[in-house]
């Protein structure tokens, strides 16, 4: 599978999420112009591959990234309690600012069934879809209730969490999970290193101790086996009294 180009994600749940992907993260800022966010309009499903976006320019840029950090703070507000009643107001007007066009399914020159557009889309269309797309997801408890923001270090990035048991806690095994199990690894292999600097000055301290104490053992027993031997000589070189004549 080939990746998305300029490190654009399509893997947060709903096409809301993934364009609030295209901040935070590594890089910070992945719409950096027309070329980017064509890339992201088409990979996103919001236009289909082949049809021209001749149109997206600078300014569409801009404005498609004030729609993501309004998502950004909706949700993020809504996952820590509530948003405020002017965001909400403005991503109704987001949402009814534009018309998207309607899709269309023609046979292409081998047989096979495409979809298109009934014509060509145009800025406020898209961003409508877009907020159309994050009020259905606000307003939908079962989804509100699997938004998650990735437990990764540094990373802010919001998610459905769809899988069994609704235990996912990164928004990618492959990228926050791998480097976040990269990183206890590391962990456990420093604690592991001094663990066993500790244990090993520990068992030098302990036969330092104990050779010390063997070395004043032997010190004591010469001193002893000496005064002895010294005792011994003098008792030998004592001159013996002599008896009386009877």
């Amino acid at each position: 599978m080939t990746a998305p180009p300029y490190g654009l994600r399509f893997d947060c749940g709903r096409i809301c999420l993934d364009l609030v992907a295209t901040a935070g993260g590594a890089p910070d800022e992945r719409l950096t112009g027309p070329g980017q966010l064509a890339a992201w309009l088409a990979g996103a499903g919001l236009v289909p591959r082949g049809v021209p976006l001749d149109g997206v320019d600078g300014r569409w840029v801009v404005r498609f990234r004030a729609l993501r950090d309004l998502l950004s703070r909706v949700v993020r507000d809504e996952l820590r309690g509530r948003a405020a009643d002017a965001d909400l107001a403005r991503l109704n007007s987001a949402a009814a600012a534009g018309q998207p066009p309607a899709p269309r399914v023609v046979r292409t020159a081998d047989g096979t069934l495409a979809r298109t557009l009934s014509r060509p889309p145009d800025c406020a269309g898209l961003l409508a879809a877009v907020a159309r797309d994050a009020v259905g997801l606000l307003t939908d408890a079962g989804a509100r209730g699997q938004l998650r923001e990735c437990a990764g270090e540094g990373c802010r990035l919001v998610y459905l969490d769809t899988s069994r048991g609704r235990r996912r806690r990164w928004c990618s095994s492959e990228v926050c999970g791998n480097r976040e199990r990269v990183a206890r690894h590391r962990r456990k292999e420093v604690e592991g290193n001094r663990g066993k600097e500790a244990g090993e000055n520990r068992r030098k301290e302990v036969e330092g101790n104990r050779g010390k104490e063997v070395e004043g053992n032997r010190g004591k027993e010469v001193g002893e086996n000496r005064g002895k031997e010294v005792g011994e000589r003098g008792r030998r070189g004592r001159p013996r009294g002599r008896r009386g004549k009877v």
